[in-house]
């Protein structure tokens, strides 16, 4: 009896100081979660660097780490610089007048003129969301700025962020193994059921990110190109917010080029329209279509629809983390439901 009560009273403390510590690194989620995220997709180099210089982790891990850095790191920051130096310009023309949404919904009407009839047909006031087009325009942009002066004001904090996630990348990479080892013995799952769970995170977490960003950085990319090469405004900015906007599987990109060609339309510029209708359901549709599956459920083993509904789920909840952790969830749960199965029906819960 006495042993019992000792027993439970261990695990209820382990439980209490396991929460605690977990609170303890809220602040820090984000760092952590990029520096595992950055140790599982760079472990395959870093293990390459180690048959080529020998059995040195420190330097191996220190060479592995510079390599993210230059090709991932910094291309990102200089990225978001311009990125935020754009979205200023674009909210004083707006401040300024120079640029006046309400009036682009207004050439809209006059070149489609269903459009106000289908508008009164739903009860909807098109002078009102003329109005509220202009006033989310200036929110928008203006919030924009906040974000961009704050990210300024609080530099030391993004600084620290960042040099806390390289800094516990370099352990990920460097002691990787001997902690996932440590993690098998220590859960009480069982052993093959860690391993294999291991395994999925590590699969589906480099799936998702790689194929993720690189579906981002071609439809942003491609996207930036025909802004830039029809004479749009602000061709970067635009190219960023189609990468963001990627993330959100079959629909993402369509959401800025979409408009901006009826736009372009409307103001009577049909070539440039249906260029960029052509280019952005063939190029950048494409694109989508085609590399992801591939890249991203393809490796994960997802359905696309689960795919989607995950990534969807994941970035409603979780914000930009979340495009990595909804389809995360989804492929562990699929793993557990099929141990259970397997197990339940008596057949091997770890044969492929």
């Amino acid at each position: 009896m006495r042993e019992k009560l000792e027993q439970r009273s261990f695990l209820f403390m382990l439980l209490l100081v396991s929460l605690l510590f977990g609170l303890l690194l809220k602040p820090f989620w984000g760092a952590i979660f990029w520096a595992c995220a950055i140790g599982v997709i760079f472990n395959p180099l870093q293990e390459r660097i180690l048959r080529m210089i020998g059995p040195k982790p420190n330097r191996a891990a220190l060479l592995t780490l510079l390599i993210c850095m230059v090709i991932v790191v910094l291309p990102v920051l200089l990225i978001a610089t311009s990125f935020i130096q754009e979205g200023l310009a674009l909210y004083q023309r707006i401040d300024k007048g120079e640029v006046n949404p309400a009036e682009w919904l207004e050439q809209m009407r006059h070149a489609f003129p269903l459009v106000p009839e289908l508008f009164e047909r739903l009860g909807i006031d098109i002078d009102s969301v003329r109005q509220k087009l202009s006033e989310g325009a200036v929110a928008s942009s203006k919030l924009l700025a906040e974000k961009a002066l704050g990210a300024g004001q609080s530099t030391f904090t993004f600084v620290m962020n960042v040099a806390l996630m390289l800094y516990l990348t370099f352990f990920l990479l460097r002691d990787g193994h001997q902690l996932i080892e440590l993690l098998v013995k220590a859960l009480p799952l069982g052993d093959a059921r860690e391993r294999r769970l291991f395994s999925k995170f590590s699969e589906v977490t480099r799936a998702t990110v790689k194929g993720n960003i690189v579906v981002a950085m071609v439809q942003g990319a491609l996207g930036g190109f025909i802004f830039w090469a029809l004479g749009i405004p602000g061709p970067l900015l635009w190219g960023v917010v189609m990468a963001f906007l990627s993330l959100i599987p079959a629909v993402g990109a369509g959401l800025v080029w979409l408009p901006v060609a009826l736009y372009l339309y409307a103001t009577g510029d049909w070539i440039a329209g249906s260029v960029l209708v052509g280019f952005g359901a063939l190029v950048i549709g494409l694109a989508d279509n085609v590399l992801r599956p591939l890249l991203v459920g393809r490796d994960t083993k997802l359905p696309d629809y689960l795919v989607l509904f995950s990534t969807l789920g994941g970035l409603s909840l979780m914000g930009i983390n979340g495009f990595v952790i909804g389809p995360l969830v989804a492929a562990l749960f699929l793993v557990v439901w099929d141990i259970f199965t397997r197990e339940f029906n008596g057949e091997d819960p770890y044969q492929s």
